[in-house]
């Protein structure tokens, strides 16, 4: 099983930004909890944070074909890209979005998540333990794929 997690724009300040909504982990502390997660599950992953929207759509595009499974924390492109929306939607992979924060109790213009849309499962609210429970969700959904 081989996993593509997507972080977008500003995950790489993790620790330092707005801890009181996002949290004191780090983006390293983030990597280290996908890697551990995905080392004792025996899942191939590949992590991938970018600011910048072209470069998320390019990823997700090229996971055609490569991975089984995506989880996607869009960051601040949840609100605004349909780009994003079409990317997962054409490469039609099980998706998982994940949030640090719970965008449902946040400012109303982060209520609406368009990449969400084309996810089968949303994680939010837990920080970076999201992540974990995202890649076992994931791993539980293509186990019954393949059986």
């Amino acid at each position: 099983m081989k996993l593509l997690i997507v972080n977008g724009p500003n995950l790489n300040m993790l620790g330092m930004r707005e801890p009181a909504i996002y949290g004191h982990a780090t983006y390293e502390d983030l990597k280290n909890l996908v890697k551990t997660t995905c080392k004792t599950h025996q899942i191939e992953y590949h992590i991938f944070q970018s600011n910048h929207e072209g470069a998320l759509v390019d990823v997700i595009q090229a996971a055609y074909d490569v991975y089984d499974g995506i989880i996607i924390n869009p960051a601040a492109y949840t609100h605004t890209s349909i780009a994003i929306l079409d990317a997962l939607k054409a490469v039609g992979l099980p998706a998982v979005e994940v949030h640090l924060s719970n965008i449902h109790e946040r400012e109303t213009f982060r209520q609406r998540s368009y990449a969400g849309m084309a996810c089968q499962h949303t994680i939010m609210g837990k920080g970076i333990e999201g992540y974990q429970e995202a890649i076992l969700y994931l791993k539980d959904e293509l186990a019954m794929m393949i059986d």
